[in-house]
């Protein structure tokens, strides 16, 4: 029996910690695009970084994997108004075109580049696969998808210890879908880029389908801040007692440093390229405790940050395309001609590799960024609120 359509009953502490997370998230790219040290150096790097970068890149590591996780949840809500077919088809048309808009959208509006000479897979690729195979999953059990998803988060990093022949088809196999780490190869003229491993993103939007049960009308409120604290304090012990065995998990073990402070940040520096377990953990663990925290947040000051989190793709989209527009007004303004748009050792045009601004300026960029995409963002989720077009679920 078909499943009316009726109108999402949306989340509240959802879209408050979707919102928080966007904005973070914004920091990272317009440090990208701004930062004088952004094309030199890896902020994470504990040779070359000092804790504030250190730690304006690491804040933003929480970023991807709660939005994935959160977009389990939703995608777990927005069943409850489909039937099984309908959410499967659903998913997987989203997810093949959230990776069509990956490599023809965000690859222009990162790179300002009509030639396409290099094509980035980043998160919104991730997103979309994931989508794919969890549209693929609906067709098994609730109880299949959270198994497939723990064996995804908490196994993939056995692949740590494979070592196939370089270049071999099992080698780019692997990159591609479980351990690549900015895998780049060369097609037909141009360079792929892939950024993001498929499989261990996916893992953590399966879990969040599952955890996505929690959030049943019908559901106990209290017993699910209680699930979602115990939860988040799990993982977080689970990663403090991984990291300490340094053994599994990670790629990248901790080691003892110059001090006290940088062996604490290397003790924290875990792995996003592929997102490890002990990434994983580091990250939801929070996140799921936050959640717990929010729970029966209803407005006051939240609301600001509930615009952004309404209306994700939006943001993101649209808050890429503003910093890389502000970047072309910086570049001539600070001097540089239209000789110096294209930078061989720089993926972004209007973007030199010594170009940019000291880490306060870039902060003073991001805060603008943040304020421009404001009404852009309330406008669009007001939008979206008083029209039921189809094409508004995608976007």
């Amino acid at each position: 029996m078909k499943v009316l359509s009726l109108k999402p009953t949306r989340i509240n502490s959802i879209d408050i910690l979707r919102g928080f997370i966007m904005l973070v998230m914004a920091l990272d790219h317009v440090r990208d695009y701004f930062h004088e040290q952004a094309l030199i150096a890896q902020p994470t790097n504990l040779i070359t970084t000092t804790p504030e970068l250190f730690f304006t890149r690491w804040i933003t590591h929480y970023c991807a994997p709660l939005f994935l996780f959160l977009s389990g949840i939703s995608a777990f809500l927005s069943g409850q108004r489909k039937t099984k077919k309908e959410l499967s088809v659903f998913l997987i048309k989203r997810g093949l075109w959230l990776i069509l808009a990956e490599i023809f959208i965000m690859t222009f509006i990162l790179t300002f580049n009509p030639f396409y000479s290099i094509i980035l897979l980043a998160v919104i690729w991730a997103i979309g696969w994931s989508m794919v195979i969890l549209g693929i999953l609906i067709h098994t059990s609730y109880r299949v998808i959270a198994i497939v998803g723990i064996i995804l988060v908490f196994g993939h990093n056995l692949t740590d210890y494979i070592s196939p022949v370089n270049s071999s088809a099992a080698d780019v196999l692997l990159r591609i879908f479980v351990s690549g780490s900015g895998t780049a190869y060369p097609f037909a003229g141009r360079v792929i880029l892939f950024a993001y491993a498929i499989l261990p993103w996916t893992g953590i939007m399966l879990l969040g389908f599952a955890v996505g049960q929690l959030y049943k009308t019908k559901f106990d409120a209290i017993r699910r801040k209680k699930i979602l604290l115990w939860s988040g304090i799990a993982a977080v012990i689970l990663f403090i007692v991984l990291r300490f065995i340094n053994l599994y998990g990670d790629p990248a073990p901790w080691a003892p440093q110059k001090n006290g402070l940088f062996t604490f940040l290397s003790f924290i520096n875990t792995s996003k390229y592929p997102v490890s377990l002990q990434f994983t953990c580091m990250t939801l663990g929070p996140g799921l405790i936050a959640l717990s925290f929010l729970d029966n947040i209803k407005d006051g000051w939240f609301n600001f940050v509930k615009v952004y989190g309404k209306v994700p793709l939006f943001f993101f989209a649209g808050h890429f395309l503003l910093a890389h527009l502000l970047c072309v007004i910086a570049f001539f303004a600070t001097g540089y001609t239209s000789d110096q748009i294209v930078d061989p050792n720089s993926p972004f045009l209007f973007r030199p590799v010594e170009f940019g601004f000291s880490l306060r300026t870039t902060y003073l960029i991001w805060l603008q960024v943040v304020l421009l995409m404001y009404y852009p963002c309330k406008w669009y989720g007001r939008y979206k609120e008083a029209h039921r077009k189809w094409w508004l679920n995608y976007i």
